[in-house]
């Protein structure tokens, strides 16, 4: 399956300290590229997967469960470990969620977690298996980024509703690992987004077992904080908070 051009997974190696960098549910690494290349030059090894069923079509994501995701994820903490002594990991949305699982199950020095849910705006969430009765796919909106060039908004134009069920699967399965994270957490949220209900940051922030945890509330910016018009102060806040690695 050809891979649609600017949602290539990337590498860039730098010190012995390794950032793993997850993206959103059906968008691709070219999200998390900006914000790589920011921690790149801070001295990081940093690597990017690419999910499968991502970055190629819908059709094939719709074939896919969080199961998937996740082997991918676990493939690429085993990589940035054989390049470095630590690994911290960072996930937007849905691959916030992933950062939180593999942080419960795997040695992480810290974890981020952007715009990552556990409550969903859109209502139609739960009439779900109504909905794919009579759709396979729903049409999403893409958001053009102020200052930002299209390379790195690489995604789809349509959800796989079979997918989406699955990412709800995953929400509950996150959701109770919570108590059993220790690492180090840093949570940022919109906080008028549309996407997102916000009081999910909270949510996870009160649950999360964590000792050392901030949540960080942005008032301009939409889901994509990697992208949007305070991304430069996403990156400052998590290139401060990984700064600090034990």
């Amino acid at each position: 399956m050809a891979i649609m051009e600017g949602a290539e997974p990337f590498l860039l190696l730098g010190g012995e300290k390794g950032v793993l960098l997850l993206h959103g549910f059906t968008g691709s690494p070219a999200e998390m590229r900006l914000l790589g290349e920011k921690l790149h030059q801070e001295g990081y090894t940093v690597f990017a997967p690419r999910f499968c069923g991502h970055g190629t079509t819908v059709e094939e994501m719709s074939n896919t469960k969080w199961s998937h995701w996740y082997s991918g994820v676990e493939d690429g903490y085993h990589i940035v470990r054989s390049l470095c002594k630590e690994v911290a990991v960072v996930g937007l949305s849905m691959g916030g969620l992933l950062a939180l699982k593999l942080a419960a199950e795997y040695p992480v020095s810290k974890v981020v977690s952007l715009s990552t849910p556990i409550y969903i705006v859109d209502k139609r969430v739960d009439m779900l298996p109504l909905y794919r009765m009579f759709y396979q796919f729903v049409p999403k909106k893409r958001k053009n980024f102020v200052g930002v060039g299209t390379q790195y908004s690489v995604g789809y134009n349509a959800t796989p509703l079979s997918s989406l069920s699955s990412l709800l699967d995953l929400i509950q399965n996150v959701d109770g690992l919570l108590p059993s994270i220790e690492a180090p957490l840093l949570i940022v949220q919109a906080r008028f987004e549309h996407t997102v209900q916000p009081r999910s940051a909270s949510h996870i922030y009160d649950k999360v077992g964590s000792r050392d945890k901030k949540l960080v509330w942005l008032e301009k910016s939409g889901h994509i904080v990697t992208l949007d018009v305070e991304r430069e102060q996403v990156f400052q806040e998590v290139a401060e908070f990984l700064s600090s690695f034990k």
